[in-house]
């Protein structure tokens, strides 16, 4: 089986194998924008056996008309609160949000690939 994906329209491909390794640099580095959806809030919650107000108040914020993930800080960096050092892995993963399960497969990226090299050492020339 192959660890290499592809998608059509992008100019790299990416191998998942990479992940392992790289200590979750697309949970961390810079502060950004973590957008999820109402049903993705609820299956969020579901996981952590939270209550949705509860889990908005602790883990969101809103940012115009979208709920964002909050980030902490660590040393020089931001992280995504899931973001697990110790596992090197999403504390909710089987929830975790379309952003993030799209990645690296992002609109951006399409003509950004050396930035994306950058951030992730999975990424291909394909």
């Amino acid at each position: 089986m192959s660890n290499i994906m592809k998608k059509e329209g992008y100019p790299y491909a990416f191998n998942t194998d990479a992940c392992a390794t790289c200590e979750g640099r697309c949970c961390t580095g810079e502060s950004g924008y973590i957008y999820v959806s109402k049903n993705e809030i609820l299956a969020i919650a579901e996981v952590l056996k939270m209550d949705v107000n509860e889990f908005r108040v602790k883990y969101l914020f809103q940012k115009g008309y979208k709920y964002s993930i909050k980030e902490r800080k660590y040393n020089d960096s931001f992280e995504c609160v899931f973001y697990d050092r110790e596992s090197n892995g999403c504390r909710i993963y089987n929830a975790r949000p379309t952003q993030c399960k799209t990645f690296p497969f992002w609109d951006y990226y399409k003509t950004r690939v050396d930035e994306l090299k950058k951030e992730c050492p999975g990424i291909i020339d394909d």
